[in-house]
Parts: structure tokens; C-alpha cells; sequence
């Protein structure tokens, strides 16, 4: 685990990422908030395209909490079943699209304790869903953010609660907004897993990482 950056060290890193993205979006498809919260749920332990596959179909007919009731939870795996934990997911749908109905109207509670309350909603995916709807400076930690985090001395932390209160604790306020969507994109197409893309990282002359790639 590396180091802390320092204040000014971070305000650079983060200078770069806005240059060179000014508004980064996360890549979950949604057409409201509702099919934001179920994207966000749906991808765990699964990728975001994969994702989008899935739900392309299922938002055109099932777009609010009613109407994913109605579609039941049989017509739900049925567009569901491409991606991990499909049959677990479909019956969180459905109990929080209950929830939603029986208890807020049908309208998405904006709460990040409400949320948490909802089948399959986590941290996480709450964090997720304030910071894209909501655009509150929430910290969605993944296991792209704890890579990328702990390797450049961005936001160490032993642990995802960790690291998420490094972010906040550290990260110049200005650039709290996107920082998650920032350092995600990062660790998805340069700071990977297994070949860090370094040569062409934007941050390689500030990032702590020790085993940098040529």
C-alpha cells in the first residue's frame, strides 16, 4: 500500500484527470432514476456492458418500480439470465420495486440510509446513484478505485470504507464530485489488474506504484 499524496501532489493528479475528461459519466444506461438504482445493483460482480446488454430490452417495458412488478419475477430473469447471480438479482428487484410502491409512492427515496434500505442496494451502489442523479459528492469504492488507490498513494486504505474516507478526507473539494468516476475510468482502461497500462498513464510521474510497467 503506498503512501498518502500529499495535498498539492493530489491537486495535480486531478488537474490532469479534468483536462483530460471535464465531465466523466459512468457507463451503466438508465433512463431514470429507478433503472439507475437497478443497473447499479444488477452489476455487481458483473460488468457494466454486460449490464447494458441486459437491461436494453428490459427498461423499455419495465421502467418504473409498477411496471417491474407487473413483469414479475420469472419475466425479469428472463432478460436478466446473460449476467452473474441473475436469479438472486431478480428476486432484489423485485423486492425493493415492492418497497418502492408500498412505502415512497414508487419514487426513489434520495436518502443514502433509504437506499441502503432497498434488497441488493449497498454502500456502494447507493454512493453510485447520489453522485449520478443526485449529484452529491458521494464516493462509489470498487475494486478499480481500491486498486488505483492504494497503488498511486491516491486514497490508500486497507479496506473499501477506507479508502472511501480517504477520498473525502483528501481529495481537494473542487474535484470531489467526478473523483470517483475519475479514478474508475482509471483503473478500468489504464491502472489494470494485471498490465497497468504505464507507459501512457497521465499520472505515471506522480503515482507512487513501485512495480511500474515499462
Amino acid at each position: 500500500m503506498a503512501k498518502q499524496l500529499d495535498y498539492h501532489t493530489l491537486r495535480e493528479v486531478f488537474t490532469r484527470f479534468h483536462e483530460a475528461d471535464p465531465a466523466p459519466v459512468g457507463e451503466l444506461d438508465h433512463v431514470n432514476v429507478y433503472t439507475l438504482v437497478v443497473a447499479v445493483a444488477l452489476s455487481a460482480q458483473a460488468t457494466d456492458a454486460g449490464v447494458n446488454r441486459a437491461t436494453a430490452q428490459l427498461f423499455k417495458i419495465a421502467d418504473t418500480p409498477q411496471k417491474m412488478l407487473d413483469l414479475g419475477e420469472e419475466g425479469v430473469i428472463e432478460h436478466i439470465k446473460t449476467i452473474g447471480l441473475y436469479r438472486n438479482k431478480a428476486k432484489n428487484v423485485i423486492k425493493l420495486s415492492k418497497i418502492l410502491v408500498e412505502h415512497y409512492d414508487g419514487e426513489v427515496p434520495c436518502s443514502r440510509a433509504a437506499l441502503e434500505g432497498l434488497p441488493g442496494v449497498g454502500r456502494k451502489t447507493a454512493n453510485v446513484v447520489l453522485n449520478m442523479w443526485w449529484r452529491h459528492p458521494a464516493q462509489a469504492v470498487d475494486t478499480h478505485i481500491f486498486r488505483v488507490g492504494n497503488r498511486s498513494g491516491i486514497c490508500p486504505g486497507k479496506t473499501v470504507d477506507a479508502v472511501e474516507r480517504a477520498i473525502e478526507d483528501h481529495i481537494p473539494v473542487d474535484f470531489q464530485l467526478h473523483a470517483h468516476h475519475w479514478l474508475i475510468l482509471h483503473g478500468r482502461y489504464h491502472c489494470k489488474a494485471r498490465k497497468p497500462q504505464c507507459p501512457t498513464c497521465i499520472i505515471r510521474d506522480l503515482c507512487q506504484f513501485e512495480e511500474k510497467t515499462l
